[in-house]
């Protein structure tokens, strides 16, 4: 394994996709917060990753079982299903701007990650 497929390039490149995924579904909410039948989106991922991860640190390998997780890592778009509106929409928009400035602040965090690892590669590819 290069520091290019590391686990920790892995990790960041897997976190990166999650959360534009969810990027994604709350500008989508608040796009249609005044749609009739509108139903939240959510990104379900941290929690069935999580799992994962701990059911893999008990494999007899541990270390390809969770380098394993990481490449398989998926994480699922649903609907939420109830609503307390007329309109049947189900959007909060404060919930929703506030997830969205949440996201923006972890998305950022991530950013720094990759930026910081690209940096320490080109430092050493330099010399």
């Amino acid at each position: 394994m290069n520091s290019i497929t590391s686990t920790s390039n892995l990790m960041l490149e897997r976190s990166m996709d999650f959360l534009w995924t969810k990027q994604t579904a709350i500008l989508d909410n608040i796009a249609n917060a005044e749609t009739p039948n509108y139903k939240t989106k959510y990104v379900v991922f941290e929690e069935t990753f999580e799992q994962k991860l701990r059911e893999a640190q008990a494999a007899s390998d541990p270390a390809k079982a969770v380098r394993r997780v990481m490449e398989e890592a998926e994480w699922e778009v649903r609907e939420a299903n109830e609503s307390v509106r007329m309109d049947e929409n189900s959007v909060n928009t404060t919930e929703q701007m506030v997830e969205l400035m949440r996201n923006a602040f972890q998305l950022q965090h991530v950013y720094r990650a990759v930026s910081g690892n690209i940096s320490i590669m080109r430092a050493a590819i330099n010399g």
